[in-house]
């Protein structure tokens, strides 16, 4: 027998609120099997793929990307180029921000040097 979770134990070890993964449910993310007396019950393959959303949305994905995805995935191996494709767009969004937040740092980089020379030439004079 697999071992299955309730809600409150993958809210536990995913530290996503309850009412988040109700949502989850409701927008047919994530389908966890119920028990008999209709309590879900979910599996290491569900958590593993509220992993996968908790990372996507991490990267600045959006829900909708994410549900498009999960209904590709659920088609099966004929839809990997079309999941490729949505994790291709998403890392060249990646790579753009990466570059912006570069070319911050450099700005902030290069003041600092500048303000290291200006301290340095402060520091001459005074012992002049």
């Amino acid at each position: 027998m697999k071992k299955t979770f309730t809600i409150s134990e993958v809210s536990k070890l995913t530290e996503i609120p309850i009412s988040t993964l109700r949502y989850y449910e409701n927008l047919e993310l994530i389908v966890p099997k119920r028990n008999e007396k209709n309590y879900r019950m979910y599996t290491l393959d569900d958590l593993n793929w509220i992993h996968f959303i908790r990372r996507a949305k991490a990267t600045g994905m959006t829900l909708q990307k994410i549900i498009k995805y999960a209904k590709l995935r659920e088609q099966g191996n004929q839809t990997i180029d079309e999941r490729l494709a949505i994790l291709n767009e998403q890392e060249a969004i990646l790579n753009l921000e990466k570059n912006k937040i570069l070319e911050h740092i450099d700005f902030i980089e290069n003041k600092k040097s500048l303000y290291d020379s200006l301290l340095r030439e402060i520091n001459k004079s005074e012992h002049i």
